[in-house]
């Protein structure tokens, strides 16, 4: 079957799937493969697959927030993929967790628009807990600081006339700020898949924080490596499970 956004067909998608924001990120994950070759590049859409450590797995890039991430989880579970991590970047909310820290999005808070369009507004966008034990386990190895906890997922980049409300979720104890993990983990849960997010930090969200936002620096390059070690060790642990 071929599957129409991604251009993929689903005979080539294995069970497991790492995805991520960039398509050229999916091209360096894939590149971590043997056996690697790309299947298509459609859109923001870019599929390869391979193996890593004799497990099978997809490498796909989501593009920019949830509904066109949404439309490529939705893709990969109706082409056969059962476990998905996502490998991403997102904004610090605290001085204790730095650019290149790695964040385990355990939950997320659903403050984009896509999910309220999917489940009712109570529903909530949670980690499979083998996912997250496995993503916690494998980033700790790697080394650096590391922190699981709730993530909130905006659609939100730029400041407009409405204040962004950095400042509440950071009360709430929220520990960093992206803009695709509630999707994917709505998806997930509606589509009975495990799913999981690993997030490297490259600045400060929080406005009082943000004045030396630079995500372009080898502090977070190195963390995007670690956080993409710690993805496949992960499905490499789960599929021998």
């Amino acid at each position: 079957m071929l599957l129409s956004i991604l251009q993929v067909q689903s005979e080539d998608l294995p069970p497991f799937a790492i995805v991520c924001g960039d398509p050229f990120r999916a091209e360096k994950i894939a590149g971590k493969l043997t056996n690697a070759r790309e299947l298509a590049f459609s859109r923001e859409y870019r599929t390869f697959v391979g193996e890593y450590d004799g497990v099978r797995l997809a490498v796909v890039s989501h593009g920019v927030g949830s509904p066109g991430a949404a439309v490529c989880f939705e893709e990969l579970i109706r082409g056969g993929v059962k476990t998905l991590i996502r490998v991403g970047t997102a904004g610090s909310y605290s001085a204790d967790h730095p650019a290149g820290s790695l964040i385990v999005s355990t939950a997320a808070v659903r403050a984009e628009g896509l999910t309220s369009q999917l489940v009712p507004s109570g529903f909530p966008a949670v980690a499979d807990s083998e996912v997250t034990a496995a993503l916690y386990e494998a980033a700790t190895a790697e080394g650096g600081i590391v922190k699981k906890g709730i993530t909130v997922t905006l659609d939100v980049f730029f400041n407009g006339v409405v204040e962004i409300p950095h400042k509440q979720y950071k009360a709430a104890g929220v520990l960093a700020v992206e803009m695709e993990i509630a999707a994917l983990y709505v998806v997930a849960s509606l589509r009975g898949v495990r799913a999981g997010a690993i997030l490297a930090l490259d600045g400060y969200a929080d406005s009082d924080l943000a004045a030396d936002y630079d995500p372009h620096t080898n502090v977070v390059a190195d963390a995007v490596e670690r956080e993409i070690a710690a993805a496949l060790k992960s499905i490499a642990k789960l599929a021998k499970a």
